[in-house]
């Protein structure tokens, strides 16, 4: 009974995700939901209060990600919740603020910027490929593992969960964290930066140079030189030039394996 409430649990949850996610591309990008961070202030009101509405919601986002996320937690976290539920508990709670995000979000006045033409329609195309990125990426790094559901798929099934091994393909041997990076593009590419996707755009990147100073630290206490090689190698978030880095080999001819991941899978 307790594995299929654990399997229902964490495809609710996932499910919950993709909606999420959906939403998170609709209001960054300006469409459909009632308020976006397009969306202008239909009437004057208190400035103030609208800015520190805004920034306690991305700070309560960047203290929930960013405490959840880290070893230390997550060690006394499963003491309280069965292990298997823990990553889709962290989505959970992920979801939610996102979607409080979503609900209680104030529009600001005025614009920082607004072009049209073909400089727009170059932006929009940027920030629909940052999201792309951002997708491709999570499954370059297991996307089913990322978000809970392979977890709790392994229980029902009996079997023993496995950190998944990271290996150097795709972009990761150009750069460290292009999951961040597809997050930049979408935030930043913009024809029309109104004052609330601005800040929104600048206090999350904020948080994203911080947190990832933690997740890289996660990274070297749990995989140690492999991972110290690999920061030395490879940049954080602009692509490197060059043939990317090689994975070195290991005693007996067998490739080492290379952590990585985001602050969300740190």
């Amino acid at each position: 009974m307790q594995r299929h409430l654990i399997l229902a649990y964490g495809v609710v949850v996932y499910l919950l995700f993709l909606i999420a996610f959906s939403g998170a591309v609709l209001f960054v990008q300006g469409l459909l939901l009632p308020v976006t961070l397009a969306s202008l202030p239909e009437e004057p009101g208190a400035l103030v209060e609208a800015l520190l509405v805004d920034a306690g919601l991305l700070g309560l986002f960047a203290v929930q990600h960013s405490v959840m996320a880290r070893r230390e937690f997550k060690k006394r976290w499963t003491r309280i919740v069965h292990p298997a539920i823990e990553r889709s508990t962290f989505v959970l709670a992920t979801v939610s603020v996102l979607f409080l995000t979503f609900a209680l979000w104030r529009p600001l006045p005025g614009v920082v910027w607004s072009v049209s033409g073909p400089l727009a329609y170059l932006l929009t195309a940027l920030a629909w490929a940052g999201w792309g990125l951002v997708l491709v990426a999570t499954f370059v790094i297991d996307h089913f593992d990322l978000f809970g559901l392979k977890q709790v798929i392994q229980h029902f099934r009996g079997e023993p969960h496995r950190e998944p091994r990271f290996k150097v393909r795709w972009f990761y041997r150009w750069l460290r964290h292009p999951l961040y990076l597809g997050f930049f593009v979408a935030f930043w590419s913009t024809p029309v930066m109104t004052s609330g996707h601005f800040l929104f755009a600048a206090l999350v990147t904020a948080w994203v140079l911080l947190a990832v100073q933690l997740e890289e630290r996660d990274l070297i206490a749990q995989h140690g030189e492999a991972y110290r090689q690999y920061k030395r190698r490879v940049p954080m978030f602009l692509p490197a030039s060059g043939p990317g880095y090689v994975v070195p080999r290991a005693p007996g001819g067998v490739r080492a394996r290379t952590p990585s991941g985001d602050t969300a899978h740190a």
